[in-house]
């Protein structure tokens, strides 16, 4: 028995009990090829014991390489789960995040064909069969789910995450449910609701962050469900990201540019719903708001880190709704679980077709706030992939709040460091490596050094403030130059509202790749690069 109560007690449909059976008894039910729906969303609320007990069973009957899977989950996962499958070459095709050294490994060499998506787009084509288009059945083969409890009619109570659950079961008739009885029972804390495919799409009501329009679980059909496995495993949650001096400075600009628009009267005096990315500079930007002026704050996003838990405690936040508790193993979970009763009733998670929605992020005028791989002059954004072919996590969600937020910001180191330079990689270039949000989508740059209000700019004045507000001081008279030598060229062509030589727009991404560092010598095509 957990501390937390049985498993008689979390399922309350009597009838499912006589389904329970261990992980490995569920291991005849996959074969080879089939496509798998699992909850989750970042490394919270994904399914354990079953994914761990398939990846065993490969490994002690030497199967690598031949069972392999589908795998269409909301986000990210738990690398004990997806990444261990990763190693075992348990992977054919994942959609549409990933997070793992492992995983990204086997993307990046051919051996995992990967989709990228707009989070809430995959969401939706999910539930429209999509994805399973060309399968014999035209649905998933099998889903596994994470939950707290199961209720009296079947319904489905997630654990710290929602995911794409309701469109898995749109379009899943086996169901394996992993019941977690290791950690306390999260019934209450969501907003389920299924959206229904057009014409009959129903309007999502939601005029305040926290505000409820569904129902605590999802309803399921219990004879899909054909087993019930007891899990005590906890989410091994995203690391905790140390803030640094860089992205304190970033928050530092942001946190300015906020007092700016509240006394300009565009933003009230408890701004707007934020949402927020992950890693450090989000972290900072939270921590910021923590210590910050604004009171009565909310949060509309799709993550929930650790210092959400800060803003709560500050007294400064009174509302986050989300799609995930993606809280770090230590101390995010315990801190939450600890302090139940602070947190609980505050935190309202949605799934990721409501959490991403563009329907309720224009219409509660949502401040998106994300981190980019770089950025360019024009103020187009790489999200994805480094030089343009290196596939890291994806796309996530920054896509659905950039297109239709209030207020649209990318926030970036202005450089990184290559193995030789320590400012060998400049975050503001002249030409994006890949495009995945493009200018008309982004109002604001943010760098350390300063931030570009770029609203109502046309391209050329755009990128002479993005050089002077963001970019490196080591790469600021590289820039202008370039930015000078392709005015003056397309301008003569007559061809100048948004100035690119192409013989020399990737010059220092080239150069980067070539010889350690995106710092030219000069601009001149003529010369290869550095020499």
């Amino acid at each position: 028995m957990s501390e937390y109560g049985t498993l008689q007690d979390r399922v309350r449909c009597k009838s499912l009990m006589s389904k329970v059976m261990t992980a490995e008894q569920t291991i005849p039910m996959f074969k080879d090829g089939m496509n798998l729906g699992w909850s989750g969303f970042t490394p919270a609320g994904y399914p354990k014991v079953v994914p761990i007990a398939l990846a065993e069973h490969v490994e002690k009957n030497n199967l690598q390489g031949k069972l392999k899977f589908n795998l269409f989950i909301g986000a990210s996962v738990g690398a004990e789960t997806e990444n261990r499958w990763a190693i075992n070459d348990m992977i054919d095709r994942r959609w549409p995040y990933q997070t793992g050294k492992d995983i990204a490994a086997g993307i990046n060499a051919g051996r995992i064909r990967m989709g990228d998506k707009h989070l809430s787009l995959f969401a939706q084509d999910l539930g429209y069969g999509f994805y399973t288009k060309d399968s014999p059945t035209g649905k998933l083969d099998l889903a596994i789910i994470e939950v707290s409890a199961i209720t009296e009619d079947g319904g489905l109570v997630p654990t710290s995450s929602c995911g794409v659950i309701p469109e898995i079961l749109m379009v899943c008739d086996k169901v394996i449910i992993e019941v977690n009885t290791g950690q306390p029972s999260f019934e209450g804390i969501h907003d389920m609701v299924s959206c229904h495919t057009p014409p009959n799409r129903q309007i999502l009501g939601i005029t305040k962050a926290g505000e409820r329009i569904g129902s605590t679980s999802i309803p399921c059909d219990p004879s899909k469900i054909i087993a019930v496995v007891e899990s005590k495993l906890r989410d091994k949650g995203r690391a905790f990201t140390d803030m640094d001096a860089t992205s304190e400075a970033i928050a530092a600009n942001i946190i300015d540019f906020f007092s700016h628009e509240v006394k300009a009267g565009r933003l009230p005096k408890n701004l707007l719903p934020l949402q927020s990315g992950v890693g450090s500079i989000a972290n900072a930007v939270v921590g910021g708001l923590a210590k910050g002026p604004f009171y009565n704050l909310s949060v509309y996003t799709e993550v929930l880190q650790d210092t959400m838990l800060d803003l709560f405690d500050s007294g400064r936040l009174d509302s986050a709704s989300s799609c995930s508790l993606s809280l770090s193993e230590n101390p995010g979970f315990p801190r939450f679980f600890d302090n139940w009763e602070k947190y609980f009733d505050k935190i309202t998670l949605r799934p990721l077709s409501i959490s991403n929605a563009p329907e309720p992020i224009r219409r509660l005028g949502c401040i998106a706030m994300n981190t980019p791989v770089e950025i360019d002059i024009y103020a187009h954004a790489n999200s994805t992939l480094v030089g343009g072919t290196r596939m890291i996590n994806g796309l996530g969600g920054s896509g659905d709040f950039l297109r239709n937020g209030f207020l649209k910001i990318m926030h970036t180191p202005s450089s990184r460091p290559s193995k030789t330079d320590p400012n060998g990689i400049s975050c503001v270039v002249p030409h994006c490596s890949h495009i995945d949000h493009t200018e008309h989508d982004l109002d604001c740059v943010v760098t350390e050094q300063g931030l570009a209000d770029c609203r109502g700019m046309a391209p050329k004045d755009r990128a002479k403030l993005i050089i002077e507000k963001c970019a490196h001081p080591e790469y600021k008279d590289q820039l202008n130059e370039y930015l000078a030598i392709a005015s003056k060229d397309c301008l003569a062509r007559g061809v100048g509202h948004e100035p690119q030589l192409w013989d020399r727009a990737f010059k220092m991404h080239l150069n980067l790749e070539r010889n350690g560092t995106m710092k030219l010598k000069n601009w001149d095509v003529k010369v290869d690069l550095c020499e």
